[in-house]
């Protein structure tokens, strides 16, 4: 098999798992062999394809391949005796059955959204959820939810072999709730979705520090969801939060897909459209008073997008955000953030005593923590131990354009210094 075959068949697989898996549970109303069923089509499309060229519409040639291939293994449980409610949800499955082939994935209800409320069900546990709607609707493997978590690889596995057990046994509705049951699962749901644009925004491993249809992705599943909810405030924070966020995709890697950091970034190639989009959404979510962590988020997103250079930035705006959001949603992530922030305000030694007031076993193993350190102590001139730090940073960074950038800081750390201006 050629290389590109197979690069192709892995795009294709990255794009189109979720929508695939959703279709196919419909069907089969069983996540682990919903998957099951899917892996045998995007096998069969590595048996097939290299002979017979990739089809025009690949999604729509995987999403008939694994409805086909879902009432086959109805019409077996059939022969084998399954029980007489499967039988009368094949029944009821109607035109499916030995329907035409899907030319456009158009044509087959999306049941995303269906998918990811059955994996939010308030009957698993939140870190399950989120794990869980990673997997089947973002199609993100166990190594990179784990990293999104920061939280080893095993506990991630486990997480998604008791969810799916709880699912089954509990026999948890397929189904979009309504009224309170709606708003009960949303904060979960929310973050699947963040999490998912954060893998596209910032990959944590690979040679492409940008994965642009994770970004899509993720944009996609919110636009749906505020059709679904579109009052919702802290839905449409988000889909600010990303509007904006994804408006300077385009210019954080250059030419050959190296990082370009904030302050370098070429404004006038930012995405206008969406800056524009993403802040009538934020103007949309309502006032800032009682705001959740997406609004303000998106309000720190929005700080960036309205400055017209790196240093018109509004950085004390960001400071008093970042500790609001501290106070609404606490994390070790958060307090990075908004330290580096009081360092851009306030100065190199001011940024580096609040990084180094943060206490958090969880940001052991985190490469930014000591990425923002390193900065403020190159600012500060203190090569040594900046180089030091780079070190430590370089050895935690999977992903190999940052590994690229962080190599380029050392050198010149140890090489004494310059005068080159960095930003997070």
């Amino acid at each position: 098999m050629s290389d590109g075959v197979q690069a192709r068949v892995a795009e294709v697989f990255r794009l189109e798992y979720g929508r695939v898996v959703a279709s196919v549970l419909r069907i089969v109303r069983d996540i682990d062999t919903a998957e099951e069923v899917v892996q045998e089509a995007f096998a069969q499309a590595l048996d097939r394809w290299p002979a017979d060229g990739t089809p025009e519409r690949p999604g729509a040639w995987l999403l008939t391949t694994a409805r086909r291939r879902a009432l086959d293994r109805l019409r077996h449980a059939r022969r084998a005796g399954a029980r007489a409610d499967a039988l009368a949800y094949e029944a009821a499955l109607g035109a499916m059955d030995e329907g035409p082939e899907v030319t456009d994935p158009a044509e087959i209800p999306d049941d995303r959204l269906r998918l990811i409320f059955t994996c939010c069900h308030p009957g698993l546990p939140a870190d399950s959820r989120v794990a869980l709607t990673l997997r089947l609707v973002g199609g993100l493997s166990t190594a990179e939810i784990a990293r999104a978590f920061l939280v080893p690889e095993p506990t991630i596995a486990q997480r998604l072999v008791r969810a799916k057990r709880t699912i089954r046994d509990r026999e948890l509705p397929y189904e979009v709730p309504e009224g309170a049951e709606l708003s009960a699962r949303l904060p979960a749901v929310l973050a699947v979705v963040y999490l998912i644009f954060n893998e596209g925004y910032a990959a944590h491993t690979g040679d492409a520090l940008v994965r642009h249809e994770l970004c899509q992705e993720a944009v996609r599943l919110g636009h749906l969801l505020v059709e679904l909810m579109p009052r919702e405030p802290e839905l449409l924070g988000l889909l600010a939060l990303m509007e904006l966020q994804a408006s300077r995709a385009a210019t954080r890697t250059d030419a050959d897909g190296n990082l370009v950091l904030l302050a370098d970034q070429d404004r006038s190639r930012w995405d206008q459209a969406r800056i524009a989009h993403g802040l009538t959404c934020l103007d949309r979510a309502g006032p800032m008073e009682g705001a959740g962590p997406y609004q303000l988020q998106a309000a720190i997103a929005a700080c960036h997008a309205r400055a017209a250079s790196w240093e018109a930035t509004d950085w004390p705006r960001i400071v008093d955000l970042y500790r609001e959001l501290a106070d609404v949603a606490p994390s070790p992530v958060v307090e990075l953030n908004r330290a580096v922030a009081i360092g851009l305000a306030q100065g190199a030694a001011a940024g580096l005593a609040a990084l180094d007031g943060i206490e958090s076993a969880a940001l052991r193993g985190y490469h930014l923590l000591p990425a923002a350190r390193a900065d403020f102590l190159r600012r500060l001139g203190r090569w040594t131990e900046a180089a030091a730090e780079y070190r430590r940073a370089l050895s935690l960074a999977d992903n190999v354009r940052e590994q690229r950038f962080l190599t380029a800081r050392l050198a010149v750390c140890e090489a004494g210094g310059d005068s080159t201006s960095v930003s997070f």
